[in-house]
């Protein structure tokens, strides 16, 4: 085939795909536009309009199967509607699990030291746990294009310590820790855990504030100053796979680093209510920061959630922060890879 009859093929099949979309969503196409800011070349516009509809109908499915009961939560056409599956992946997910024997060692069954065996322990722990609202979590933050989700979870459980010790929440530097944690194993927006994060931490013998080193969403040459250096940290404990530890975690000791697995367009999506995906892994592949947990309606109803703050900006979920099912056999793999550190 020749480059002039593939171009007019090509052409064709373009002309061809605008004409099924659906004119219904016009104005609606024309108005996510707008207000995320979106701009294409004509080419492009027909493919992303083709992408943005089926997950537009997608979304809007899923919400009338809510309203009749049928799932624990409802979504909605966010910033994330004209990516695939596959796309929203490989720009967003950079949460890489450690494979190394050094790493994987001390990780086995670990359980942070203040975990009480007796049979009835669940009942001296509070029913339910808001940190936003004890004033231990600084503003939701977008990691933007940047594969450094792994970073926001850690300086959030350091903040919270700081704070719990000093009074003074001090939002930290993210960008601190995608620039200079690669010697710990880090890749900076290609990706990262937040296990080697809290080492360099540890290593470094500190970390700056967001004001002194801001984020920029793209990697930079490590700029660390001492002289800046506003937390510290004297270990970090990593726990074991068992949601149970990571409820007394969070209860006794503050917001948790964590990891969950959002391959499943269906949590991109997610607006409010309890996620909770049927086909979801215990793989992790995106780091979130726990910050409490509770219930909707009864206590005995069942409907336990993890509250988590996310890095995909405040647009996203609850303002940034989302309910993702509990005490659902290690639902999306939130207790997988858990720790949370020591001032």
């Amino acid at each position: 085939m020749t480059p002039a009859v593939f171009l007019v093929i090509l052409c064709l099949g373009v002309v061809s795909g605008a004409s099924e979309f659906d004119l219904s969503l016009d104005v609606e196409w024309e108005e996510w536009k707008i207000k995320y800011g979106k701009s294409y070349t004509p080419e492009e516009d027909v493919l992303k309009r083709e992408v943005w509809e089926e997950n537009v109908k997608r979304i809007k499915l899923h919400n009338m199967e809510n309203s009749l009961g049928k799932n624990t939560y409802t979504m909605e056409v966010n910033d994330f509607a004209d990516l695939t599956d596959e796309e929203f992946k490989n720009m967003i997910t950079g949460f890489t699990f450690p494979i190394n024997d050094t790493v994987k060692s001390p990780w086995k069954g670990a359980l942070h030291s203040n975990f009480p065996y007796s049979w009835n322990w669940k009942d001296a722990l509070p029913k339910s746990v808001n940190w936003l609202k004890e004033g231990y979590v600084t503003r939701v933050n977008d990691q933007g294009k940047c594969k450094s989700c792994w970073a926001f979870p850690v300086t959030g459980a350091i903040e919270a310590q700081v704070f719990k010790k000093t009074g003074k929440l001090i939002p930290l530097s993210a960008q601190n820790l995608v620039d200079c944690s690669k010697p710990q194993g880090n890749r900076g927006c290609r990706g990262g855990t937040t296990y080697n994060a809290f080492q360099y931490v540890l290593q470094n013998g500190g970390l700056e504030a967001e004001t002194t080193y801001p984020y920029k969403a793209k990697e930079g040459v490590c700029r660390y100053n001492p002289n800046n250096s506003l937390a510290t940290i004297t270990t970090f404990v990593p726990l074991s796979e068992d949601e149970d530890v990571l409820m007394d975690a969070v209860a006794t000791k503050g917001p948790v680093a964590a990891g969950i697995n959002v391959v499943y367009s269906s949590l991109r999506f997610y607006k409010k209510g309890i996620y909770h995906e049927p086909r979801c892994k215990r793989f992790v592949n995106h780091a979130v920061l726990v910050i409490g947990y509770g219930f909707d309606g009864n206590e005995e109803d069942g409907k336990n959630y993890w509250l988590i703050k996310n890095s995909w900006g405040k647009q996203w979920g609850l303002g940034g922060y989302m309910k993702l099912a509990k005490d659902k056999n290690n639902h999306c793999g939130i207790a997988t890879f858990a720790q949370y550190p020591i001032i």
